[in-house]
Protein backbone atom coordinates (compact mmCIF):
# COMPACT_ATOMS: atom_id res chain seq x y z
CA UNK A 1 0.00 0.00 0.00
CA UNK A 2 3.00 2.39 0.99
CA UNK A 3 4.52 1.63 -2.30
CA UNK A 4 1.22 2.32 -3.98
CA UNK A 5 0.98 5.75 -2.66
CA UNK A 6 4.37 6.66 -3.48
CA UNK A 7 4.35 5.74 -7.12
CA UNK A 8 1.46 7.53 -7.26
CA UNK A 9 2.74 10.61 -5.79
CA UNK A 10 5.77 10.83 -8.38
CA UNK A 11 3.93 10.41 -11.33
CA UNK A 12 0.63 13.27 -10.00
CA UNK A 13 3.85 16.33 -11.13
CA UNK A 14 4.08 14.63 -14.52
CA UNK A 15 0.39 14.42 -15.32
CA UNK A 16 -0.07 17.76 -14.07
CA UNK A 17 2.81 18.92 -16.19
CA UNK A 18 1.42 17.09 -19.41
CA UNK A 19 -1.97 18.80 -18.45
CA UNK A 20 -0.86 22.29 -18.36
CA UNK A 21 -1.79 24.92 -21.33
CA UNK A 22 1.31 25.62 -23.42
CA UNK A 23 2.15 29.34 -23.23
CA UNK A 24 3.76 30.83 -26.46
CA UNK A 25 5.56 33.92 -26.47
CA UNK A 26 4.86 36.67 -29.14
CA UNK A 27 8.02 38.49 -30.23
CA UNK A 28 7.11 42.36 -31.90
CA UNK A 29 8.55 42.00 -35.11
CA UNK A 30 7.38 45.56 -36.40
CA UNK A 31 10.56 47.03 -36.57
CA UNK A 32 11.55 43.95 -38.04
CA UNK A 33 9.59 44.32 -40.99
CA UNK A 34 9.94 47.99 -41.12
CA UNK A 35 13.74 47.50 -41.97
CA UNK A 36 12.68 44.84 -44.10
CA UNK A 37 10.88 47.01 -45.73
CA UNK A 38 12.77 50.59 -46.17
CA UNK A 39 16.39 48.86 -46.13
CA UNK A 40 19.18 51.05 -45.60
CA UNK A 41 21.01 52.13 -48.95
CA UNK A 42 24.88 51.41 -48.52
CA UNK A 43 27.24 54.30 -48.46
CA UNK A 44 28.73 54.52 -51.54
CA UNK A 45 32.54 55.84 -51.87
CA UNK A 46 32.93 58.38 -54.98
CA UNK A 47 36.30 57.97 -57.04
CA UNK A 48 37.74 60.05 -58.77
CA UNK A 49 38.24 59.34 -63.01
CA UNK A 50 41.88 58.92 -63.63
CA UNK A 51 41.04 60.88 -66.76
CA UNK A 52 40.40 64.61 -65.95
CA UNK A 53 40.64 67.91 -68.82
CA UNK A 54 43.86 68.70 -67.83
CA UNK A 55 45.27 64.86 -68.56
CA UNK A 56 43.48 65.23 -72.07
CA UNK A 57 45.02 68.19 -72.53
CA UNK A 58 48.81 67.48 -71.72
CA UNK A 59 48.68 64.01 -73.89
CA UNK A 60 47.25 66.16 -76.90
CA UNK A 61 49.91 68.26 -76.35
CA UNK A 62 52.51 65.84 -76.25
CA UNK A 63 50.65 63.61 -79.09
CA UNK A 64 51.32 66.96 -81.52
CA UNK A 65 54.42 66.93 -80.41
CA UNK A 66 55.36 63.59 -81.36
CA UNK A 67 53.70 63.62 -84.91
CA UNK A 68 54.88 67.32 -85.84
CA UNK A 69 58.36 65.76 -85.09
CA UNK A 70 58.05 62.39 -87.23
CA UNK A 71 56.59 64.54 -89.95
CA UNK A 72 59.95 66.80 -89.53
CA UNK A 73 62.09 63.67 -89.63
CA UNK A 74 60.23 62.41 -92.84
CA UNK A 75 60.53 65.26 -94.21
CA UNK A 76 64.13 66.10 -93.60
CA UNK A 77 65.02 63.02 -95.22
CA UNK A 78 63.49 63.31 -98.35
CA UNK A 79 64.98 66.81 -98.65
CA UNK A 80 68.49 65.09 -97.68
CA UNK A 81 67.39 62.44 -100.81
CA UNK A 82 66.58 65.20 -103.05
CA UNK A 83 69.62 67.24 -102.70
CA UNK A 84 71.55 63.80 -102.88
CA UNK A 85 70.26 63.15 -106.92
CA UNK A 86 70.35 66.77 -107.69
CA UNK A 87 74.32 66.39 -106.78
CA UNK A 88 74.46 63.29 -108.34
CA UNK A 89 72.59 64.21 -111.76
CA UNK A 90 74.73 67.51 -111.53
CA UNK A 91 73.47 70.40 -113.08
CA UNK A 92 72.29 70.83 -117.15
CA UNK A 93 74.29 71.67 -119.36
CA UNK A 94 71.88 74.99 -120.30
CA UNK A 95 72.71 78.48 -118.96
CA UNK A 96 75.59 80.31 -117.19
CA UNK A 97 77.52 83.79 -116.90
CA UNK A 98 76.86 86.47 -119.25
CA UNK A 99 77.53 90.18 -119.43
CA UNK A 100 75.47 92.74 -120.98
CA UNK A 101 74.56 96.03 -121.87
CA UNK A 102 70.92 97.14 -120.68
CA UNK A 103 68.91 100.41 -122.47
CA UNK A 104 71.08 102.82 -120.41
CA UNK A 105 74.47 101.76 -121.58
CA UNK A 106 75.04 100.14 -117.95
CA UNK A 107 76.87 96.53 -117.77
CA UNK A 108 74.80 94.17 -116.91
CA UNK A 109 75.92 90.50 -115.47
CA UNK A 110 73.62 87.62 -115.13
CA UNK A 111 74.78 87.49 -111.17
CA UNK A 112 72.89 90.61 -110.92
CA UNK A 113 69.87 88.92 -110.87
CA UNK A 114 70.92 86.15 -108.24
CA UNK A 115 68.22 85.71 -105.57
CA UNK A 116 65.67 86.25 -108.42
CA UNK A 117 63.41 83.97 -110.53
CA UNK A 118 63.98 84.82 -114.12
CA UNK A 119 62.65 83.80 -117.59
CA UNK A 120 64.80 84.66 -120.33
CA UNK A 121 63.93 84.85 -123.79
CA UNK A 122 65.81 85.30 -126.60
CA UNK A 123 64.75 86.96 -130.16
CA UNK A 124 65.01 90.55 -132.01
CA UNK A 125 63.06 93.22 -132.38
CA UNK A 126 62.77 93.10 -136.27
CA UNK A 127 61.12 89.79 -135.69
CA UNK A 128 57.59 89.81 -137.66
CA UNK A 129 55.08 87.48 -135.72
CA UNK A 130 56.93 85.21 -133.42
CA UNK A 131 58.86 87.19 -130.97
CA UNK A 132 55.92 89.72 -130.62
CA UNK A 133 53.74 86.37 -129.54
CA UNK A 134 56.41 85.19 -126.91
CA UNK A 135 56.88 88.79 -125.51
CA UNK A 136 53.24 88.95 -124.87
CA UNK A 137 53.16 85.51 -123.07
CA UNK A 138 56.02 86.05 -121.34
CA UNK A 139 54.77 89.62 -120.27
CA UNK A 140 51.12 87.92 -119.72
CA UNK A 141 52.37 84.89 -117.26
CA UNK A 142 54.98 87.47 -115.12
CA UNK A 143 51.83 89.39 -114.46
CA UNK A 144 49.52 86.56 -113.52
CA UNK A 145 52.26 85.32 -111.07
CA UNK A 146 52.78 88.34 -109.62
CA UNK A 147 49.19 89.15 -109.27
CA UNK A 148 47.72 86.05 -108.32
CA UNK A 149 50.66 84.11 -106.66
CA UNK A 150 52.95 86.66 -105.39
CA UNK A 151 55.99 85.73 -106.69
CA UNK A 152 58.58 87.99 -108.44
CA UNK A 153 59.70 86.51 -111.77
CA UNK A 154 61.92 88.98 -113.69
CA UNK A 155 61.26 88.50 -116.99
CA UNK A 156 64.45 89.67 -119.46
CA UNK A 157 65.12 90.15 -123.51
CA UNK A 158 68.37 89.25 -125.20
CA UNK A 159 68.53 90.18 -128.82
CA UNK A 160 70.29 87.61 -131.29
CA UNK A 161 70.76 90.24 -133.61
CA UNK A 162 73.61 92.23 -132.55
CA UNK A 163 74.59 94.42 -135.54
CA UNK A 164 71.16 96.20 -135.73
CA UNK A 165 69.48 95.87 -132.15
CA UNK A 166 71.31 98.69 -130.27
CA UNK A 167 70.40 98.98 -126.45
CA UNK A 168 68.31 101.60 -126.99
CA UNK A 169 66.51 99.96 -129.73
CA UNK A 170 66.29 96.82 -127.41
CA UNK A 171 64.50 99.41 -124.43
CA UNK A 172 61.92 100.64 -126.88
CA UNK A 173 61.09 97.65 -128.48
CA UNK A 174 60.51 95.86 -125.26
CA UNK A 175 58.50 98.71 -123.21
CA UNK A 176 55.58 97.80 -126.21
CA UNK A 177 55.14 94.40 -124.18
CA UNK A 178 55.88 95.52 -120.73
CA UNK A 179 57.60 97.66 -118.55
CA UNK A 180 59.01 94.90 -116.22
CA UNK A 181 60.65 93.43 -118.85
CA UNK A 182 64.76 94.11 -119.42
CA UNK A 183 65.91 94.66 -122.92
CA UNK A 184 69.67 93.68 -122.94
CA UNK A 185 71.99 93.36 -125.93
CA UNK A 186 76.02 94.11 -126.55
CA UNK A 187 78.52 92.92 -128.98
CA UNK A 188 78.81 90.00 -131.42
CA UNK A 189 80.80 88.65 -129.00
CA UNK A 190 78.98 88.83 -125.75
CA UNK A 191 76.37 88.09 -127.74
CA UNK A 192 77.34 84.86 -128.94
CA UNK A 193 78.69 83.69 -125.18
CA UNK A 194 74.88 84.54 -123.66
CA UNK A 195 73.33 82.47 -126.49
CA UNK A 196 76.31 79.56 -126.08
CA UNK A 197 75.75 79.57 -122.00
CA UNK A 198 72.08 78.65 -123.12
CA UNK A 199 72.57 76.75 -126.34
CA UNK A 200 70.49 79.18 -128.80
CA UNK A 201 70.83 79.16 -132.04
CA UNK A 202 70.70 81.91 -134.25
CA UNK A 203 71.76 82.70 -137.98
CA UNK A 204 71.05 85.28 -139.94
CA UNK A 205 69.04 84.66 -143.29
CA UNK A 206 69.93 85.96 -146.40
CA UNK A 207 69.50 89.90 -146.45
CA UNK A 208 66.77 91.94 -149.53
CA UNK A 209 67.22 94.79 -151.48
CA UNK A 210 66.40 96.97 -148.62
CA UNK A 211 69.26 95.12 -146.24
CA UNK A 212 66.73 93.52 -144.60
CA UNK A 213 66.46 89.95 -143.07
CA UNK A 214 65.49 87.61 -140.62
CA UNK A 215 67.46 85.55 -138.00
CA UNK A 216 66.85 82.43 -137.31
CA UNK A 217 66.81 81.22 -133.52
CA UNK A 218 65.74 78.74 -131.03
CA UNK A 219 62.11 79.96 -130.10
CA UNK A 220 62.24 78.60 -125.77
CA UNK A 221 61.79 80.90 -122.90
CA UNK A 222 64.23 79.47 -119.93
CA UNK A 223 63.14 79.59 -116.32
CA UNK A 224 66.38 80.04 -113.75
CA UNK A 225 66.27 80.06 -110.31
CA UNK A 226 67.61 82.41 -107.65
CA UNK A 227 70.88 80.55 -107.37
CA UNK A 228 71.24 80.88 -111.32
CA UNK A 229 70.58 77.62 -112.04
CA UNK A 230 68.62 76.53 -115.04
CA UNK A 231 65.33 75.12 -113.91
CA UNK A 232 63.44 74.15 -117.17
CA UNK A 233 62.46 75.83 -120.43
CA UNK A 234 58.96 76.58 -122.35
CA UNK A 235 58.71 76.39 -125.92
CA UNK A 236 55.38 77.67 -128.18
CA UNK A 237 53.41 75.09 -127.26
CA UNK A 238 53.30 76.48 -123.73
CA UNK A 239 50.74 78.88 -122.94
CA UNK A 240 51.29 81.44 -120.18
CA UNK A 241 49.20 79.68 -117.70
CA UNK A 242 51.13 76.65 -118.59
CA UNK A 243 54.11 78.07 -117.77
CA UNK A 244 52.66 79.74 -114.84
CA UNK A 245 51.58 76.24 -113.67
CA UNK A 246 55.11 75.20 -114.23
CA UNK A 247 56.65 78.13 -112.49
CA UNK A 248 54.84 78.00 -108.94
CA UNK A 249 55.36 73.74 -109.10
CA UNK A 250 59.20 74.43 -109.55
CA UNK A 251 59.27 77.29 -106.90
CA UNK A 252 57.47 75.38 -104.27
CA UNK A 253 59.98 72.18 -105.11
CA UNK A 254 63.09 75.23 -104.81
CA UNK A 255 61.60 76.13 -101.45
CA UNK A 256 61.31 73.02 -100.01
CA UNK A 257 64.43 71.40 -100.82
CA UNK A 258 66.32 74.93 -99.48
CA UNK A 259 63.88 75.29 -96.59
CA UNK A 260 64.12 73.28 -93.22
CA UNK A 261 60.03 72.68 -91.63
CA UNK A 262 58.40 70.97 -89.14
CA UNK A 263 55.03 70.81 -90.84
CA UNK A 264 55.04 69.65 -94.36
CA UNK A 265 53.41 72.71 -96.57
CA UNK A 266 50.23 71.75 -97.48
CA UNK A 267 49.77 74.27 -99.89
CA UNK A 268 53.18 71.84 -101.61
CA UNK A 269 51.03 68.92 -101.30
CA UNK A 270 48.19 70.35 -103.10
CA UNK A 271 50.23 71.80 -105.78
CA UNK A 272 52.14 68.67 -106.35
CA UNK A 273 48.82 67.16 -106.90
CA UNK A 274 46.95 69.64 -109.06
CA UNK A 275 50.72 69.11 -111.26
Amino acid sequence: MFKLLTRSCVSLPQKCLRNLPVQKRNINTSFKLLGELNPKKPETIKKKSPITWLTVAVTGVFGAGFIAFMLHLRDEKDRQLAKERKRQLGKAAIGGKFELVDPQGKLVKSDDFLGKWVMIYFGFTHCPDICPDELEKLSLASKILEEEYHIDVQPIFITVDPTRDTPEAVGKYVKEFSNKIIGLAGSVEQIAKACKAYRVYFSNGPADDDNDYIVDHTIIIYLVDPEGGFVDYYGQTHDAHKIVDSVVLNKAKYDRLNRSEWFPSLEFNKITQRS
